[in-house]
């Protein structure tokens, strides 16, 4: 049996201050979200001003981040590549840059997907975010 690492509240709330402070750096509105490793939210900030459409799809970007254990992007790239039978997969649906994967001693516990601004930028947000773990 094995033992592993899990996010708790308080790394959660961290998590989504640290990005907060990032976005605000930067003056962007956006949707922050944190999920487990099984895509389950654990919480949501939606800054003011930002669309709503963000507080569904920075879920997503999470969801598909924690259960693909990779950054959501790299699926984005796929289709973009021409891999549109992709699009089928079960299950993922924020296969869109600005999900990353929370890893901690080599294993995906948990993911930050962001919604609001550029991919690229809500992927900067997302990864703010888990720095501030130290892990």
């Amino acid at each position: 049996m094995k033992t592993r690492q899990m996010l708790e509240a308080r790394d959660v709330a961290k998590m989504l201050d640290a990005a907060q402070a990032e976005a605000e750096r930067n003056q962007w509105a956006v949707t922050i979200a944190v999920c487990d490793d099984g895509g389950h939210l654990l919480g949501l900030r939606r800054l003011d001003g930002v669309a709503p459409i963000s507080a569904h799809i920075a879920p997503e970007k999470a969801r598909c981040a924690a259960l693909g254990q990779r950054d959501s992007g790299v699926y984005e790239k796929m289709i973009n590549e021409g891999r549109v039978s992709f699009l089928s997969a079960p299950v993922l649906q924020g296969m869109l840059e600005g999900g990353v994967p929370v890893v901690v001693g080599g294993t995906v516990i948990g993911a930050v997907g962001v919604s609001g601004v550029k991919s690229t930028e809500d992927a900067q947000i997302a990864k703010a975010g888990i720095a501030a773990l130290g892990a």
